[in-house]
């Protein structure tokens, strides 16, 4: 079936309520948290796939999306770039779709106006868009988890597990404009962003999606699997263990984590206004980040 710029599989599921869980590429998903998460509840939900944009290239340049080749049995295979649209069922309660949005990079209303005929065609209920930040956050503390909510209700089932209200501010992404149409057409919407220290860089944050999972857990009773919380403590010893061999190195770190941790406490506290970092600090962290990609 064809929606737009979408082909649906058919035929087209009717759906429970669904709620929408996005998650913006490449922009607001590194270390591949958010698509960590998604991957996650798409195995908890035996998800199927609904569908894909019909003409990729139309938004997409594969000169920076590169297509890849898969050899499988002495067969090439071609995967394009694409976004692909899957959806779980939830017995007793609302069901799910999942999207992978990436950022296009031509084209961007009309692939805007797709996702939201999308929503309206599927009546979805509540829209979430889900990813990581790198930022300047101390290790040794939980990781800060940001959000906002289009209603006081919503707003306030996000403060159990310690979601900090964003009033952020500034350059964003073009595909931020789903929200808004999904608000004007009645939809729930919401956000939230994990922050991960910016001198640790993963190539995949197994403690970003335990934490990110904490927080959608307390809104939908899902458990994180435990093989996924078990790679999180890995992570976790890995890297207190690494950072321990460089403190004791450079004893001068150990000022530089005490800054951290008053920062981040100040952005804890809503009472009190969060510090600046030095320039002295961030040079120091970046001197970090590179010594942490060599060990």
């Amino acid at each position: 079936m064809r929606l737009r710029d979408f082909d649906l599989n058919e035929p087209v599921p009717k759906l429970n309520n669904p709620h929408a869980l996005a998650v913006i590429q490449p922009w607001m998903d590194v270390s591949r948290v958010g698509s960590l998460v998604l991957s996650c509840l798409e195995t908890y939900l035996g998800a199927e796939e609904l569908g894909k944009l019909a003409r990729p290239g139309d938004f997409f340049d594969f000169t920076r999306y590169r297509p890849t080749i898969n050899r499988k049995e002495n067969r090439s295979e071609v995967v394009v770039p694409n976004i692909i649209i899957t959806y779980g069922k939830q017995p007793g309660s609302h069901d799910f779709v999942f999207l992978r949005l990436l950022e296009p990079h031509l084209g961007a209303e009309q692939y805007i106006e797709s996702v939201v005929e999308l929503f309206n065609t599927l009546e979805v209920k509540r829209y979430c868009v889900i990813g990581s930040m790198y930022d300047m956050v101390p290790y040794t503390r939980p990781l800060l988890v940001t959000g906002s909510a289009s209603n006081p209700d919503l707003q306030n089932k996000l403060a159990p597990a310690n979601v900090k209200s964003s009033d952020y501010q500034g350059p964003t992404t073009i595909l931020s404009l789903i929200g808004h149409r999904a608000l004007q057409m009645g939809i729930e919407t919401c956000n939230m962003m994990v922050h991960l220290p910016s001198y640790f860089m993963l190539e995949e944050d197994y403690r970003g999606e335990k934490r990110l999972m904490e927080v959608i857990s307390s809104l939908y009773g899902f458990a994180t699997p435990q093989v996924e919380v078990e790679k999180a403590d890995q992570q976790e010893k890995q890297i207190r263990l690494i950072a321990e061999q460089i403190m004791e190195q450079e004893p001068r770190l150990r000022l530089v984590l005490k800054q951290l941790e008053d920062n981040y406490d100040s952005r804890i506290n809503e009472n009190k206004e969060e510090t600046r970092l030095s320039p002295e600090v961030e040079k120091f962290l970046q001197d970090l980040e590179k010594r942490f990609r060599q060990d």
